[in-house]
């Protein structure tokens, strides 16, 4: 394997891992809604709703501070180092880039973000984490 292809498979690893996130944050925000209804106990894990609510968290305030995100950066560089500035390549990563980076005005991703991470922060009161771990 050569150089160019090691930053490639770099960059859709880290394609992958972004992808990973955004559905842990989108997707744990539902199966929090869907627990409650469902009565599943891990959905009021004390950790894992830590981490969601830091994960959104992040999200929010890097929008507010007009900041790209670190994994689109770092793939981003992984991409120009190999010498390719679109997503030509993998199907799967053609359709994860997709998913993930679309075009709309600044603030309609701030509003976005925000929206969701309210959201989130309710779903604290609404579904309380246990108390302990």
């Amino acid at each position: 394997m050569n150089q160019q292809q090691l930053y490639l498979l770099g960059a859709d690893l880290l394609l992958g891992l972004h992808l990973a996130f955004v559905l842990f944050v989108v997707g744990g925000l539902l199966l929090i809604f869907i627990g409650k209804w469902q009565r599943w106990i891990w959905v009021r894990n004390r950790r894992f709703r830590f981490a969601h609510l830091l994960a959104i968290g992040f999200v929010v305030i890097q929008a507010w501070l007009g900041r790209i995100c670190p994994l689109t950066q770092w793939e981003m560089m992984l991409r120009e180092q190999a010498g390719q500035v679109t997503y030509s390549g993998a199907f799967i990563a053609h359709w994860m880039s997709e998913l993930l980076y679309y075009q709309a005005p600044a603030w309609v991703f701030i509003l976005i973000y925000s929206l969701f991470g309210l959201l989130v922060l309710l779903s604290w009161y609404w579904i309380k984490p246990h108390k302990k771990g």
